[in-house]
């Protein structure tokens, strides 16, 4: 067995695997809007891998700015675009949620422009089908380092545009802002971590019985990321978040949310500058959120979209 097929045996393992528990905890909640876009996740990340050894054209470009839960600070640099897609499923809320997002270098690497789109259905909202979220439009400065360097520092500012439904828990209702801020530090040649701080403020949030109130949430995580080979990592990840509920006109209610959240991931580097990341992982709660857990699938295209000039 050559490497190509090692490989494909393994993304073959994994997806039986998590097939095997979306079939069990999905069996009773199917939707067609739901099918399309588990189809449309595990289809691209299958796609990814059966497309490597018909182009199999490894470099040794390494893994870098492809973390799951927890934002690493490497804005992209000059004339390359990521296209990232996250699906995350939760099977004691029956929550899942997919997000697209693609990230743009203007001009450098400084500076960073992004937007983040949002499909979702909340458990508690079953019945309503799935439904578009709230638009991101994202600036990220970086602001120290970059991924050359040991020590590297990102802060990002996005506009909350109130594009989804809060009747059906699919939007905040309002317009707001989330800041956030990422600090990665190299710690030695297998070992990297990411360190994120950020908040959200909705000033006239509204929940699905049209009561408004100004909303707050404040969000935590940490990563560890050992890279056994430069195009293999394991992954393990912690989120906090600490979120106002809406709970009358006016009045809100304090709760939190925190998940450990344990994965891989893996790289096809082609000779034209592209490189394909696909990621799986198994969020689990603790704490506040005992008793949870998920699936997690990941899926990054990142290309060059004009020619490189030369070092």
């Amino acid at each position: 067995m050559n490497l190509g097929q090692a490989i494909l045996f393994v993304i073959a393992m994994l997806f039986a695997v998590g097939s095997s528990i979306l079939k069990v905890e999905f069996i009773s909640e199917i939707d067609l809007g739901f099918c399309r876009l588990s189809f449309f996740c595990i289809a691209s990340m299958v796609f990814s891998a059966v497309l490597v050894p018909l182009t199999f054209a490894q470099t040794s470009a390494r893994i870098q700015d492809n973390s799951f839960l927890v934002e690493e600070a490497y804005n992209q640099e000059f004339g390359v675009v990521q296209h990232i897609s996250n699906f995350v499923y939760l099977a004691d809320s029956k929550d899942w949620a997919y997000t697209f997002t693609q990230e743009w270098p203007v001009t450098g690497i400084r500076h960073q422009l992004s937007y983040t789109l949002i499909a979702l259905r909340q458990g508690s909202f079953s019945s309503q089908g799935v439904g578009f979220g709230d638009v991101f439009l994202n600036y990220r400065y970086q602001a120290i380092g970059n991924g050359e360097t040991r020590v590297a520092f990102a802060p990002r500012l996005s506009l909350i545009v109130p594009s989804g439904n809060s009747n059906v828990g699919q939007g905040f209702g309002a317009a707001g802002v989330q800041t956030n801020l990422p600090l990665s530090i190299i710690l030695n040649r297998k070992f990297v971590t990411h360190w994120n701080a950020g908040a959200t403020f909705v000033p006239h949030a509204r929940n699905s019985d049209r009561q408004r109130a100004s909303a707050v949430a404040y969000n935590l995580g940490q990563s560890v990321i050992w890279e056994t080979t430069p195009r293999f990592n394991v992954v393990m990840e912690s989120v906090f978040l600490s979120a106002q509920k809406i709970v009358g006109s006016g009045k809100t209610e304090w709760s939190n949310t925190l998940f450990l959240n344990p994965g891989i991931r893996w790289a096809y580097n082609f000779k034209n500058g592209l490189q394909i990341v696909p990621g799986i992982a198994a969020p689990i709660g603790i704490g506040p959120s005992a008793g949870e857990k998920g699936v997690f699938f990941y899926l990054s295209f990142e290309h060059p979209f004009r020619k490189i000039p030369e070092q």
